[in-house]
């Protein structure tokens, strides 16, 4: 007859003591979790009830405050933004680096340039990624490569601030042009147009004494002559004085890269740029009634790049700085991921022809969407809380462009509003709209097993 083995009866007394210990070990975390967690919470949703002495029930009247004040209006739009773009961005790229990882040759190099930004605290992130957004080009590194390839494209020399000198004929138009009366006259030296408002420091390198251009023929009766039409355009100013006002002479320098263009009944008929010494050169008579003009662009402010931290691009470029410390994290995960795929399902499918876009895209993301989710949880649950980055790179004139719910918690609690009742209502919206995400991927961990 087989013997059945049967469990040992535990007494109540023996039973009762195991219970005893494993509270025993248990009870530290559970009093470390009260205190750091329970009681912040309910105190928390407690004062979100009073004013902001702490004094006078209000009851909801806080998060009536907290719904209809614009500035949380805004930081919920932020927020909502933070959602959408943040986590799918990094998702994204993380995504591409772990492949990447799979198919170069410093793999390990690469990962560690990845993942460094990790070991990087989002306070000495925000001040790098302050200095790479600074509207300067000589200090952010973004508008120093946007000016580089701008000035790469267009020489075109610019004089901010210059003017033409008094008692000349050169009239500024409301569009920022300079223009000559039609016919006229050269008194015999061509077209001279003197210019001040700049330091002689602010021309080109390049720049030469002013040229004198050649006698025109009285016949023509006009600036212009049988062979063209001669001019230079000069800086009316000799460091120290001396020389005769609207006359080239010893010490004036041309202004180089000057665009001059010659208009005829109302229309463009040639453009030229000025030499280094100034001088331009019209060749053929001009036409009857014909004028010279030189655009406003000759005059503009000089290319200094995107306006990075402006009220329209800072949430984008706080977003960029974030995407720059999680990638690594995310690169990791999924590249976790991709190692554990398999390998035999990858070769089958290579073997019956697919492309490797074909296997990335019908194999290898559905294969790894458990992964994927989880990384896009995580980043969302990360995100509906951010703080420090958009506290340290948002200036303080575009700060509540750029504002979120944690930094609105902070400013009206702590950053001058001291109003702990309004910010603990915001503390508890905050937790309402993080809760669940965090219920998602524990679901996600358990349906997993890990």
């Amino acid at each position: 007859m087989p013997t059945t083995s049967r469990r040992p009866i535990v007494p109540g007394a023996a039973q009762r003591r195991r219970r005893a210990l494993a509270l025993a070990f248990i009870l530290p975390a559970l009093l470390l979790l009260g205190a750091l967690v329970v009681y912040p919470i309910g105190y928390s949703v407690v004062r979100s009830l009073y004013d902001s002495s702490g004094d006078h029930f209000v009851g909801a009247a806080n998060y009536t405050s907290a719904v209809t004040d614009r500035a949380t209006l805004t930081a919920l739009r932020n927020n909502a933004l933070w959602v959408v773009v943040a986590p799918a961005l990094v998702t994204v790229v993380g995504l591409i680096f772990a492949v990447l990882t799979e198919k170069i040759r410093w793999a390990t190099a690469f990962k560690l340039l990845v993942f460094m930004p990790m070991a990087i605290s989002f306070l000495a992130a925000g001040i790098i990624f302050r200095l790479v957004y600074d509207a300067d080009p000589h200090r952010g590194v973004l508008n120093a490569v946007a000016v580089t390839v701008h000035d790469t494209f267009d020489h075109q020399a610019s004089y901010p601030g210059a003017r033409p000198r008094a008692n000349t004929p050169l009239t500024a138009q409301p569009d920022g042009s300079l223009r000559l009366p039609a016919d006229e006259p050269a008194d015999g030296h061509g077209l001279l147009l003197p210019m001040v408002g700049i330091a002689p420091t602010a021309l080109p390198a390049d720049a030469r004494p002013a040229a004198v251009p050649a006698p025109q023929s009285a016949a023509s009766g006009s600036s212009g002559s049988s062979d063209g039409l001669d001019g230079v355009v000069f800086l009316d100013f000799v460091p120290g004085g001396g020389g005769e006002p609207g006359r080239p002479g010893s010490g004036k320098k041309g202004m180089p890269g000057v665009e001059v263009r010659l208009l005829g009944a109302g229309k463009k008929t040639a453009t030229t740029t000025t030499g280094p010494d100034g001088s331009f050169h019209f060749a053929g008579p001009p036409p009857a009634g014909a004028t010279v003009v030189l655009p406003a662009a000759n005059f503009a402010k000089p290319y200094n790049g995107v306006d990075w931290l402006g009220p329209a691009l800072v949430t984008p470029a706080i977003i960029g700085a974030y995407l720059w410390i999680w990638a690594g994290f995310a690169m990791v995960i999924i590249g976790a991921g991709l190692a554990n795929l398999p390998r035999e399902t990858l070769e089958a499918a290579r073997m019956d022809g697919a492309g490797e876009w074909q296997i990335f895209r019908r194999i290898t993301v559905p294969l790894l969407a458990p992964v994927l989710g989880v990384v896009f949880v995580t980043m969302v649950i990360n995100v509906m809380k951010i703080f420090d980055l958009v506290y340290i790179i948002a200036p303080g004139p575009v700060q509540q462009d750029a504002n979120v719910l944690a930094l609105q918690l902070w400013l009206v609690s702590f950053g001058g509003g001291n109003n702990q009742g309004l910010g603990s209502a915001l503390g508890v919206l905050l937790l309402l709209l993080v809760v669940p995400a965090m219920v998602l991927n524990i679901r996600r961990f358990r349906r997993s097993g890990t």
